[in-house]
């Protein structure tokens, strides 16, 4: 109909049977109309004791520390509605979360397909599943359920004009990997029996039976937020990679207090129709938390981390380009994997210990795993809805998973759309997804349970799941995520190398060489992906984190056809060893008789060694340095951070296999990081090796003292805390 200025109004009818919002016409101009609607629903429990998961075996609550929500924001481009929502609670069995998207079909008339419903992962809230040692409570999934219904229908009930932007803000200081590698002698035991365990999770401040984080943080707070035509907040969906910070349940954790502050740093309404909603969501934090293990302990608590967090996102909101309309689309897709089943050995081990239990709740780590494995040989097969949604340029990428950092990066670096954020815990949970790399490394992210089930290639599948149905939400290709080349790298390639592994791969076994000839090498069982490398712009470019490959058992290995007895290999090198540990502290590279090392307790300890030829500086653990290793027949020269270390006579090898941080058949490998190994069929002059150095140096060397850089040079650390043993993850 016409109404008294001339506007049209066109309400228009979905094949889904919702009905969205309007198109207006002024004068032969047709306005698109985008809406949103929140609302922040109250899904407190009423009754006491209630369980609580979060722990390897079950726990009770008696009271309210803080109240618990279901926050949600609808969103209308006047084509497409969709709903996601955000529930203050540890995990979301699929089996309700289907529940709640049936009823709300029924309530809204939107499509299931197009709601999200994701989990915060707070520790200390009512349990909706079996988790390890815990069942679910007895009454909270039927009390919870209809009132996650109603906040939905109040916020599509409080759908109205509104204005819509997205931002990203850098918060490094709040999430680290919580995943670290463990010496090699200093592995510990899994429910098993076995000592397996090279990847220990919380493993306490400042451990010197740890090397490094196992993996990369994801340190960006990404924002969705809108705002009514005149300004008010209306509601702000945040995301950050942080697992979860810990409260007294019955707690919504650090996300409630961010939620909080965060409307009230930016002005947003406390009550009323008009009310602010605040979301914190989930991102991929399987090995993210704010603990840092390279530090001494921080003392500080959990509402002044979420009013840090809050500040920072507050700053972002203010910077917002917010716009008046823009198109939505989500897709939806279902993926079915493998469960890891447990051999017949295992199988037979675990139906002992649970026929052992009868009824009765696990007392410790053995009967709980004995009854995850009998749960996992019944379900061998997993189907699991993943989501992508786009919102003008921003994109969402939805996880029914506990996502390790790595995979989430990678998503975010190949999406069309720029920026993505990942909201993990979306619609069910189906375990931790961990890079393939890492299961051989062990660790409670790696026991099979109903948290860490799936096979052991399911990120890789889902990363390519999510970023196709990101380039299907866009209607464009992803794009193509590289390894920038900085001036070292742009000299070595000038250079032109045999081969050039930059080590700076998502994935696989594979080490790409960066030479037109791709003379890949091969990478060995037993590494961890894109750690931190030497700090410089000289290796990636200005503002990109150099990455490298840290071995943990693993080696690199290449035939290299036409290597002569006159070749130079030059690499940088972090040792996470003590010098003084074993025989041999870590064979750098091999050719067939060709060792060049680091001298242990046979003799030379922490000194470069090539034969019987040996090196006079003491190169300390966990710092970053350069060596070059010059072959010139039966002369050898090796070079470390730019000067010559030593020379002398060795006789040569011209095997055509060549292997990087191991060798083949003997000696240690070597345990820590490896970056930029360059292979050349020539011999380098002292220059060349010098002017290479030194286009990285200033910075590496920096970043090498152990006040500057990862902050790991903590082997003489004399007090160790307690490793956390009582949490779920």
């Amino acid at each position: 109909m016409k109404g008294r200025n001339g506007l049209f109004l066109a309400v228009i009818l979905l094949a889904s049977g919702v009905v969205t919002s309007c198109v207006t016409k002024k004068g032969d101009v047709a306005v698109r109309t985008f809406r949103a609607g929140a609302y922040a629903m109250d899904v407190t429990p009423t009754g006491f004791p209630v369980t609580v998961n979060g722990n390897f075996l079950a726990a009770t609550a008696n009271r309210v520390s803080d109240p618990l929500h279901v926050r949600w924001l609808v969103l209308d481009d006047g084509r497409t509605r969709v709903a996601l929502g955000v529930l203050d609670t540890c995990l979301l069995p699929a089996e309700f979360a289907d529940a709640v998207k049936a009823r709300a079909q029924a309530a809204t008339g939107i499509p299931p397909e197009r709601i999200m419903l994701s989990a915060t992962h707070t520790h200390s809230a009512p349990s909706l599943m079996q988790v390890l040692g815990t069942p679910p409570d007895a009454h909270y999934p039927a009390f919870a359920l209809p009132r996650i219904v109603e906040g939905l229908q109040r916020a599509v009930e409080r759908l109205a004009p509104a204005r819509v932007g997205w931002a990203v803000a850098q918060a490094p200081d709040h999430t680290h990997t919580r995943v670290w590698i463990r010496r090699p002698d200093k592995m510990l035991k899994d429910p098993f029996g076995g000592v397996t365990v090279r990847a220990n999770m919380h493993p306490g401040y400042q451990n010197p039976d740890t090397i490094g984080p196992s993996g990369p943080s994801d340190p960006a707070l990404s924002l969705l937020a809108v705002q009514s035509p005149e300004g008010r907040p209306v509601a702000v969906l945040a995301n950050y990679s942080m697992h979860y910070f810990g409260s007294t349940p019955v707690s919504a954790d650090y996300y409630g207090a961010f939620a909080g502050q965060l409307g009230l740093l930016i002005g947003g309404a406390t009550n009323g129709a008009s009310a602010f909603v605040g979301i914190m969501s989930q991102g991929t934090s399987g090995d993210q938390h704010w603990m840092d293990y390279s530090q001494a302990k921080r003392a500080v608590s959990r509402d002044a981390y979420a009013g840090e967090l809050a500040q920072l996102a507050a700053e972002a909101y203010r910077g917002i380009a917010f716009q008046e309309w823009v198109p939505l689309s989500m897709r939806q897709e279902t993926l079915r994997l493998g469960t890891r089943q447990p051999d017949a050995k295992r199988l037979a081990w675990a139906r002992d210990v649970a026929g052992k239990m009868g009824g009765r709740l696990a007392k410790d780590q053995a009967e709980v795993y004995a009854r995850e494995l009998l749960w996992l040989k019944e379900h061998p097969v997993r189907d699991m809805k993943l989501q992508a949604l786009r919102v003008g340029g921003l994109g969402i990428a939805m996880w029914p998973c506990e996502v390790f950092a790595l995979h989430g990066l990678q998503v975010k670096a190949q999406s069309p759309l720029q920026p993505t954020m990942n909201i993990g815990l979306a619609n069910a949970e189906e375990g931790y997804i961990l890079p393939p790399e890492l299961h051989p490394l062990g660790g409670y992210n790696t026991w099979p349970c109903r948290s860490a089930m799936l096979e052991t290639g399911a990120g890789p599948k889902m990363v390519e799941a999510l970023t196709a149905l990101l380039e299907k939400a866009a209607g464009k290709k992803r794009r193509v995520a590289a390894a920038g080349h900085g001036a070292y790298a742009q000299s070595v390639l000038a250079s032109r190398p045999l081969a050039y592994w930059r080590l700076e791969e998502w994935g696989g076994a594979t080490a790409v060489d960066a030479t037109p000839a791709k003379r890949n090498a091969a990478y060995g069982t037993g590494i961890a992906r894109w750690l931190d490398g030497p700090v410089s712009p000289a290796f990636s470019g200005t503002g990109v984190i150099n990455r490298c490959v840290h071995l943990a058992g693993g080696r690199l290995s290449a035939e290299v056809g036409g290597l002569k007895v006159k070749y130079t290999v030059e690499l940088w090198f972090w040792n996470g060893l003590p010098n003084g540990l074993r025989p041999v502290t870590g064979i750098l590279f091999a050719r067939g008789g060709d060792v060049l090392a680091i001298g242990g307790t046979s003799g030379n300890a922490g000194r470069l060694t090539f034969g019987p030829l040996a090196g006079r500086t003491v190169t300390g653990p966990k710092t970053w340095n350069h060596v070059a290793l010059v072959r010139d027949g039966g002369r050898a020269e090796v070079f470390l951070n730019g000067s010559l270390e030593f020379s002398g006579r060795v006789a040569p090898d011209s095997s055509s296999g060549v292997f990087i941080g191991g060798a083949g058949g003997q000696g240690e490998t070597f345990e820590g990081k490896i970056d930029e190994v360059a292979l050349y069929d020539r011999v380098l002059t002292a220059e060349e090796i010098q002017r290479r150095y030194l286009l990285a140096a200033p910075a590496s060397v920096s970043a090498a003292s152990p006040c500057l850089s990862d902050g790991l040079a903590l082997l003489e650390a004399s007090v160790l805390p307690s490793p956390v043993t009582s949490l779920l993850d």
